[in-house]
């Protein structure tokens, strides 16, 4: 476009005056998307078994190779592979400490901790799930695919390479669980993939979706030294997330029909009952973000205890323990704040988490509460101070460190440790960032609040150029988190999924731009009432919030309120078509990437059927709320250019939603507002380097022709 050149010129010739007459100053060197894409992201962090080192991944634009960490601090990460292309996955240590396993390429491989080759220690049957390392860590459990069909639970021992097949499941076996003392194997069998294909008349005959139906299986219990395997309780279908509390229990939990009960329950292994620990029941939906909140049942070491998370008390989540054999639970953490992802230390006397407060909805500290002689009254306190967020604590061998995730407004997501002791004992170990990438260019995020639907207060993030001059109006973008269970932080994104919108939006800074990013109600971060005000009004009052976020800005002096756009992920995407058809004139211009168009479309999609139901029930027993969360029925309001971007590989939103939209637009006329980018074989969020740099250079040529940052 000739407008992009044109755009960024007086940036070149006003950093030419300012050399000349600094006499030679070095000047910073503006951020880059190629710099964004070199941002790298931590993952799976894992300790040797001294506790000296850290293997953790580094993916890079969905390339992830193994690195190792000494946790002094003092020697950078070293590379023990480095593909160029797929993903290490499964990584874990030899027994001794010498070697690391991980998965690559079809096959189990090995690598000194030292550095070195790898070699091959399994090449993996195809169709192999699940590869979970034994107590020990002499052995391996795997399913694999049986030629007979369903699958075999398969042992193999790491040392001499003998597999073993310790029975078979006519299903899929998934979620594979080692008993703490090695002798049993815990998995769900029985599970199945329906597929659905649909070709409808609007993309044409010989083009054909698949829209997967997951049934999910049944608990099973068998030894390792093989035989048949029992179904210990009333063999319904579990949660997923099965765990072993002790050597022969196992507990789990189960969501009701209705999905407004959530139940812990345990099963004993000898007698194959079960029986409910513990229930929570919400008049609306069972809205703890699950995947975020790492809120599964998890068992103490010694089995006698199982942690868990619920806002049941005064809807906000807090850290719960109750014995394994019932009775009343004992709340450990309180106050307006979110506790997550807790983990048991191995001496089983504390418990590890994470959270925020609602002075600090957008910072997280880890915190450790340990439990002394008498759980009823446990001492709290925090190891991590506020600034950023701090997050997913992982004890080491000893118990005298945690390793946890950092993010702030100046870092990406990085490792460092902390000693359990308190103190100064904070330990960086990696630093994700390009060393050409110059961190004093960043914006630290405002947090704020505005008049949402009804008036509600709504927070929000506003992200302002550094040095803008505030007596000139300026363009802006609305930016829409998606996962409607998700939030934005005071700093960057936590997941690698957002985090990389965040790093899109620092450079939007630099081009002029406001930002601003709203989280409407249903965002995680500001307790249960917030979350589930969603319920019955998916559509209505969260995108109402989410639109109002350009009214906002429009009360800023230095915002021009005709120039501003806004852009939003899968359920943002979807906000984004709401707001660009429910309020046609309010923006400028528009971006959805991988939006729902309709959620009665969505509801018939298999796999997202009982998310929809969950929040507004079914399209026959609530037409008018799904007729509210149809934008692609409003499309003829469109007065503005639309961008819509969408991968064909999407599982999250299926990719046929976009077409849908686009054929509805064409219909309606309203072809020459709308430009379409698919990108073959990409999931829902993008990653692979050459998508992620078309994406943003679309994106930002998009904004530049239709908000003219530089007028």
């Amino acid at each position: 476009m000739t407008t992009l050149p044109l755009r960024r010129m007086p940036v070149t010739f006003l950093f030419i005056g300012v050399i000349l007459l600094s006499g030679f100053r070095a000047i910073a060197e503006p951020l880059t998307i190629a710099q964004l894409l070199d941002i790298r992201h931590p993952s799976h962090p894992v300790w040797s078994p001294d506790g000296r080192h850290v293997a953790f991944l580094w993916d890079r634009c969905d390339v992830a190779n193994l690195y190792v960490v000494e946790v002094g601090g003092t020697a950078a990460p070293v590379a023990l592979t480095r593909f160029s292309k797929g993903k290490v996955s499964d990584p874990f240590w030899s027994a001794d400490g010498s070697l690391v396993y991980f998965v690559a390429g079809g096959k189990l491989q090995s690598v000194a901790a030292s550095g070195g080759p790898s070699s091959d220690v399994w090449p993996l049957p195809d169709g192999t799930e699940d590869i979970t390392a034994s107590p020990d860590h002499a052995s391996i459990a795997s399913a694999t695919q049986s030629s007979g069909g369903g699958h075999d639970l398969v042992v193999r021992a790491l040392a001499g390479g003998v597999s073993r097949v310790i029975t078979h499941n006519p299903g899929l076996i998934y979620n594979i669980r080692w008993s703490p003392d090695g002798r049993q194997l815990a998995f769900i069998g029985d599970g199945k993939v329906i597929p659905h294909d649909v070709s409808p008349a609007y993309s044409g005959a010989k083009l054909v979706y698949r829209d997967p139906e997951f049934v999910p299986g049944h608990l099973y219990v068998v030894p390792i030294s093989g035989g048949d395997a029992k179904s210990p309780g009333s063999n319904e279908s579990a949660y997923e997330d099965i765990q072993w509390a002790g050597n022969t229990q196992i507990t789990y939990e189960r969501g009701s029909a209705d999905f407004k009960d959530r139940t812990i329950v345990v099963a004993d292994i000898s007698s194959g009952q079960e029986h409910v620990i513990h229930t929570d029941h919400d008049a609306q939906f069972w809205s703890l973000p699950e995947y975020e909140a790492g809120g599964a049942p998890l068992p103490s070491p010694d089995g006698k205890w199982i942690a868990y998370i619920s806002d049941s008390a005064d809807d906000w989540d807090h850290l719960y323990i109750i014995a394994t054999a019932g009775g009343e639970p004992i709340q450990l953490t309180s106050g307006h704040a979110e506790a997550w992802r807790p983990a048991w230390s191995h001496d089983g006397r504390s418990i590890a988490f994470d959270t925020n407060d609602a002075a600090h909805p957008g910072d997280r500290r880890v915190g450790i509460v340990a439990l002394g002689a008498d759980p009823r009254h446990p001492s709290v306190r925090y190891v991590t101070t506020l600034e950023g967020t701090n997050t997913e604590p992982l004890w080491a061998p000893d118990d005298g460190k945690i390793a946890y995730q950092h993010t702030d407004w100046k870092n990406s997501a990085d490792l460092y440790t902390v000693t359990t002791s308190g103190g100064d004992g904070i330990t960086r170990l990696t630093n994700s960032m390009p060393a050409a990438m110059d961190k004093s260019l960043f914006v630290r995020p405002q947090y704020v609040t505005f008049p949402g639907a009804d008036g509600t207060p709504v927070p929000g993030w506003l992200f302002v150029p550094k040095d803008l001059d505030k007596t000139k109006k300026h363009a802006a973008i609305v930016w829409i988190h998606g996962d409607g269970i998700n939030q934005d932080y005071d700093g960057w994104h936590i997941q690698r999924n957002y985090a990389v919108y965040y790093s899109f939006h620092q450079y939007l800074l630099q081009q002029g731009y406001i930002v601003f990013a709203p989280d409407y109600r249903g965002s995680i971060g500001y307790g249960g009432k917030w979350r589930s005000a969603v319920y019955m009004d998916v559509g209505g009052k969260d995108a109402e919030d989410a639109s109002r976020a350009g009214e906002y800005l429009k009360t800023l002096p230095y915002v021009d309120g005709n120039r501003i756009g806004v852009w939003g992920l899968s359920y943002g995407g979807f906000f984004t078509l709401i707001a660009v058809t429910r309020h046609p004139l309010l923006f400028r211009s528009g971006v959805d990437v991988a939006g729902v168009v309709d959620y009665a479309m969505y509801y018939d999609d298999p796999y997202h059927g009982d998310w929809t139901a969950s929040r507004i029930g079914t399209p026959e027993q609530n037409p008018q709320v799904y007729a509210n969360a149809s934008p692609v029925s409003h499309i003829d309001a469109l007065q503005r250019p639309l961008l819509i971007l969408h991968g064909t590989a999407d599982v999250n939103v299926p990719f046929i939603e976009s077409v849908r939209l686009v054929d509805e637009a064409l219909r309606q006329k309203k072809g020459n507002l709308v430009t379409f980018m698919m990108y073959p074989g990409e999931f829902h969020y993008f990653s692979r380097e050459w998508v992620l740099g078309d994406a943003w250079r679309r994106v930002d040529d998009f904004f530049a022709a239709t908000l003219h940052p530089a007028q």
